[in-house]
């Protein structure tokens, strides 16, 4: 089969105002980025408040492996099957990050004839809304350094400041730097450190604003350290807000594209699931829903980081309530998870397929905790046989869930018909529903310990030194009431990434937790999770190549 860039390229795709139309959208709502890619204007998401909301949708999955889930390729198929069938309905995903990208993941808008376009843009540097969270995220930085040489009338203790810089790529040696060196014109020395961008905290903000003035506020609200009597210091104590915003004001903007069907798709934001709250922008959700009868979402990685979030942080900052949840599963990866070799799993393995389902009945747990409809998509490959398929069927009937088979990665929408048929079933024949798994007033350690307990499957939590003293200041300042975004190894339903399956008898350890105010959420960190992320020994980057006429190879 060929590659999803020669798929991708292969296609011609409709010109971005014939998208805007199917919408209901004029050309003068639109901000345009070429023929393809366009931002709907500020003033357009105003005239958009009075329409009735369409339902949502979120596609999560089991425990990721190796061996891949295909959870975005099923999510936007998944919308382009429900066209498929008359329902008017959108994609709304995350930017890629361009460090997975060069990393090891690869590219991340979709497969196969299941893509959102122009891919390239998309993987690439798209409208430029993470090149502004990191310009961003720096300025601050550099604000911060300079108000304490300048004088630094706040007392701020340059060795309590919790801000970091940010850069989306990669790069183990930024973790942890020394900066100022070079004399007293240079600055101050000091410890720094670099997260990668996703992780920054005004990602999370701007995928978290209703508009562009709560943006500011939040942005205000961000604890950058402390002073010398251990007090707090925001950026508001400094008056950056405003600058921060003015770098922030065009990526606020959604982003409209299409599918490789002519499905409308926005495509705004990129938080990671395992460090941040996993789910592209609250704004780009809510305008898909007032100009789509069904929005198709997805939350990042497994049901246990992505979905767990999108739920008890998401849903109630951007007052969603979801219809339905798709639970993403592969006969492959359920092998991995029952013990069977990454270099063995396209070979039939009936043992380690049924060692490896109990990690599809956690999920499946998981999702009832929250009374959410639920379904199945099993993610066919071509080596999958028709007896792995049907014990998988089985055990979701065993379950009370039901299940589709799906091929969007080959077929495109027409690949998932039942499955669209089955979603649309769910979603009219009940009622919207959310229960959230805490109350806000819980202590901390309550709340990490039910998320820990009930959806990971913990017995304890234990807390190191570090941890323990945030927990005191959690307290004396009052952020006890903040719901908690743990971050988490993506690999495992534990904290250690080398427990596959169902993990049981396990203690997750929360060696320290961050203060995120203005996101409005805790981020305890957990086992050996890094918010910068380190290249592999053959990153993706080694395939990728460009000719002299521009035209790019190896993307995905």
């Amino acid at each position: 089969m060929r590659s999803d860039l020669e798929i991708a390229n292969s296609i011609k795709p409709l010109k971005i105002n014939e998208i805007a139309r199917i919408l209901g959208l004029k050309e003068s709502d639109l901000e345009h980025y070429g023929e393809y890619k366009a931002k709907l204007k500020l003033s357009t998401l105003e005239t958009l408040k009075h329409k009735p909301k369409g339902k949502l949708i979120l596609v999560s999955a089991i425990t990721p492996t190796p061996a891949g889930e295909g959870k975005t390729t099923v999510s936007i198929g998944l919308a382009m099957a429900l066209n498929k069938i008359g329902k008017l309905t959108s994609v709304a995903l995350r930017e890629p990050s361009l460090g997975p990208v060069f990393g090891m993941k690869g590219g991340a808008a979709g497969g196969g004839y299941s893509q959102v376009l122009p891919m390239e843009d998309i993987n690439l540097h798209f409208t430029g809304d993470m090149h502004a969270v990191t310009s961003a995220n720096n300025l601050l930085s550099a604000l911060i350094n300079n108000y304490i040489y300048q004088g630094n009338e706040l007392q701020i203790d340059p060795r309590r400041l919790t801000w970091k810089r940010v850069l989306d790529v990669n790069d183990r040696m930024l973790r942890d730097v020394v900066i100022g060196l070079g004399g007293r014109s240079q600055g101050i020395p000091m410890e720094e450190g670099f997260d990668i961008t996703p992780a920054s905290e005004i990602m999370a903000i701007l995928c978290l604003s209703n508009d562009l003035g709560e943006l500011r506020r939040k942005i205000g609200e961000i604890t950058v350290g402390y002073d010398y009597s251990g007090k707090p210091v925001y950026v508001k104590d400094l008056g950056f807000e405003g600058a921060i915003t003015t770098l922030l004001k065009d990526a606020i903007k959604p982003n409209l594209v299409q599918t490789t069907e002519g499905t409308p798709a926005f495509v705004h934001g990129g938080p990671f699931a395992n460090i941040a709250q996993g789910a592209n922008s609250i704004l780009a959700t809510k305008t898909a829903l007032r100009l789509s009868e069904y929005v198709v979402t997805e939350a990042g990685f497994g049901f246990d980081l992505g979905a767990e979030k999108f739920f008890d942080i998401v849903c109630p900052m951007g007052g969603f309530c979801t219809n339905a949840t798709v639970l993403v599963a592969t006969i492959r990866a359920l092998k991995l998870h029952g013990g069977a070799k990454k270099s063995e799993i396209n070979k039939p393995d009936l043992k380690a397929l049924a060692a490896g389902l109990p990690n599809l009945a956690k999920h499946l747990e998981s999702t009832a905790k929250f009374g959410m409809q639920s379904i199945i998509a099993i993610n066919r490959f071509a080596e999958d046989t028709e007896e792995e398929i049907n014990i998988v069927l089985e055990f979701a009937k065993s379950m009370g869930f039901d299940a589709s088979v799906v091929d969007f990665h080959g077929k495109g929408g027409a690949g998932g018909i039942e499955l669209a048929e089955k979603v649309s079933a769910m979603i009219e024949s009940g009622k919207c529903k959310l229960n959230n798994l805490y109350e806000r007033d819980l202590p901390v350690k309550d709340k990490i310990f039910k998320i820990a307990h009930e959806i990971y499957g913990a017995e304890a939590v234990d807390y190191q030194p570090a941890a323990i003293a945030a927990l005191r200041t959690i307290k004396k300042y009052g952020y006890e009431n903040m719901p908690v975004c743990i971050a988490k190894t993506q690999k495992s339903l534990s904290d250690n990434p080398k427990l596959l399956g169902r993990p049981k008898d396990f203690l997750v350890t929360v060696r320290d937790i961050l203060i995120s105010s203005g996101a409005g959420f805790l981020v305890p960190i957990t086992g050996d999770i890094m918010r910068m992320p380190g290249l592999p020994e053959k990153p993706s980057a080694l395939n990728m190549n460009i000719d002299e006429e521009g035209n790019i190879t190896g993307l995905f």
